[in-house]
């Protein structure tokens, strides 16, 4: 658990590592340009022996007063996903007790917000019952952004083939069939303090939230617009699964910027071994610092 004054937050780890061979998830990217970074990357994001990138599947709870918020929800269990063999046909993962060892039974979360609806960020939203999906969480309000969810819907409708592992069908459709999903936009208040902010790029209408948490530094919630600590070193890489790369680029060095200047908390979607990091300025460049 980490304090942040106002609020507390934890991680709920559904798969970790989840690696990545650094080449696949940034094509392009060489594994010389981080070696000045290797005793801060070593050992949890990149294992430089093998060329990795290590990430983690995780949701993150956040906690307030009045509220119960989870922040994505993993790769879920008993999900057809055939083209990624570590993610088909799961069961007995823990995840649920891992939830509970935290404090919060399915029946407690008040928000589900999905940061963007990519497999790895919606699988839990439902589980298995009687052959059916169905909300996981059965009192929350699911929050999409408006936009994600237009495209999501679009491409359901178009594709020859169910884009992105068919999770719209098993992790989102039931959710809205429940009456339980609402659209948001950017502003939108969850709570007071506690913020929709806009973050697209890595897809279409992808959102984080923002936290203040009074006399603290704030805190930023911001999915997968930074991947990796590695992208803190080198800012310009895009992964393979970017819908806008040049969007993703300028959102990445906003979200640089605004912790390097405020003292910001980001906590990125898939960070390991860490609840987020702060950046440090240095030069033209920028160090993350983790907590």
């Amino acid at each position: 658990m980490y304090d942040l004054g106002t609020a507390t937050l934890h991680r709920i780890v559904d798969v970790d590592p989840f690696a990545l061979p650094l080449d696949f998830l940034f094509p392009g990217a060489r594994l010389e340009d981080l070696r000045h970074a290797h005793s801060v990357l070593m050992p949890h994001h990149v294992d430089f022996a093998n060329g990795h990138v290590l990430l983690g599947i995780q949701s993150f709870l956040l906690r307030t007063a009045n509220l119960n918020i989870l922040i994505d929800s993993c790769v879920g269990e008993h999900k057809a996903r055939t083209r990624r063999t570590e993610w088909h046909e799961r069961s007995a993962t823990g995840y649920i007790d891992r939830l509970a060892a935290a404090g919060v039974a399915p029946h407690e979360i008040d928000i589900v917000l999905c940061t963007h609806l990519h497999a790895d960020h919606v699988g839990w939203n439902t589980r298995l019952e009687s052959g059916r999906w169905v909300p996981t969480f059965p009192r929350a309000r699911y929050l999409i952004g408006r936009s994600e969810l237009q495209h999501w819907q679009a491409e359901e409708a178009l594709a020859a083939v169910r884009p992105n592992h068919g999770s719209f069908a098993d992790s989102i459709l039931p959710v809205i069939e429940a009456g339980q999903c609402e659209t948001v936009d950017d502003g939108f208040e969850l709570a007071a303090n506690l913020a929709i902010i806009a973050l697209p790029g890595h897809s279409p209408g992808q959102v984080g939230v923002s936290l203040a948490c009074g006399s603290r530094r704030p805190v930023l919630f911001c999915g997968d617009a930074i991947h990796s600590p590695v992208q803190v070193y080198q800012p310009d890489w895009t992964t393979a699964f970017c819908f806008d790369r040049d969007e993703a680029v300028r959102q990445r060095g906003a979200l640089l910027a605004r912790s390097a200047d405020t003292g910001a908390l980001l906590v990125p979607s898939h960070i390991r071994h860490a609840y987020g990091m702060h950046i440090d300025r240095r030069g033209a460049a920028w160090k993350p610092v983790f907590v």
